[in-house]
């Protein structure tokens, strides 16, 4: 690719869905791994190469970086994108293999060289900051499992009656990402989810941190403490039980808004088209889910930090 149409797509954010500035402190903390990552896979194979030796890359890093983008937000097909950049498909289908776990790996950025990687440590930055956290799942259409795989169904959501993997997502009160959860299986329910997921053991355990959720995770306060408000259970909705007026009456004042804010933030996930209807391996999933949460709180931190007056 010339350096005129690299320039383009890097100075447009509509195609990346990322700045110029953040584009360029991918290139500088990325880069460095992705080459890391490939000379220790030229040094494991059984016939060495002298240095220097063998094919030359016509996909330069940088230009790796700029297809994984541009698939990831608009699910461009790697044949259009091997057009685009002038290499074969395999060429493409390698370097997004390549680029695409590496972005699931750096978290959600939360503040200047504040990253949150995994859901312990989501709840010690809640129960550091004092914030109040906002859980939810989110299902991701996908193709159908190929006639007489054992576990078809499992991908067949109970709520859409579609093909389907889930993630639970958790954001600030302000509807920031904070966490992407690997998915899982569209048939498995978001309280299943939940506690796979460890969720019951880090708020019992962990600081003082109180999760808004909606219905589905009813059941939850009760294992953590009332450290998880949902809305109160219809058959609680007239004559409620001692111990339950208190969680039921912050359920009915925070739970509504908390539902939109975490629905904002789902929508800004969607805006990414990889996570409307993915129609590559289900395999890969669970690093674009995550991937595409790391950009999007990148570029909202650098929004935010950008916004704030010197």
């Amino acid at each position: 690719m010339g350096n005129a149409s690299r320039a383009a797509i890097i100075g447009d954010r509509r195609i990346t869905g990322v700045s110029a500035d953040v584009i360029a402190e991918l290139v500088a903390e990325i880069g460095p791994l992705w080459h890391e990552r490939h000379q220790a896979r030229l040094a494991s194979r059984p016939r060495k190469r002298a240095v220097g030796a063998g094919a030359k890359y016509r996909l330069v890093f940088v230009d790796r970086l700029l297809a994984t983008l541009v698939h990831l937000r608009h699910a461009t097909t790697h044949d259009v994108l091997a057009c685009w950049f002038g290499v074969d498909r395999s060429t493409i289908t390698r370097a997004i293999g390549e680029v695409r776990p590496l972005l699931a790996e750096r978290g959600c950025t939360v503040g200047p060289g504040v990253r949150l990687r995994t859901l312990a440590e989501v709840i010690d930055h809640l129960g550091a900051s004092g914030e109040t956290g906002i859980i939810d799942g989110t299902e991701i259409r996908v193709r159908r499992p190929a006639a007489g795989r054992k576990d078809r169904e499992a991908f067949i959501s109970g709520k859409y009656k579609q093909n389907a993997v889930k993630t639970m997502v958790v954001t600030d009160a302000d509807g920031r990402v904070l966490f992407c959860s690997p998915a899982r299986p569209g048939s498995c329910a978001d309280i299943t989810h939940a506690r796979q997921l460890g969720l019951v053991k880090l708020l019992a355990d962990g600081p003082a941190v109180e999760i808004l959720a909606d219905a589905g995770y009813q059941g939850l306060g009760a294992q953590t403490g009332e450290r998880v408000i949902t809305p109160p259970h219809r058959k609680f909705k007239k004559n409620a039980p001692t111990g339950t007026r208190r969680c039921t009456s912050a359920s009915a004042r925070r739970t509504p808004r908390g539902g939109i804010r975490v629905k904002h933030g789902i929508a800004h996930l969607k805006n990414w088209r990889a996570l409307t209807r993915h129609l590559g391996r289900r395999e890969h999933m669970s690093h674009t889910v995550q991937a595409i949460a790391g950009l999007l709180s990148h570029q909202q931190t650098a929004d935010l930090t950008s916004a704030r007056p010197m």
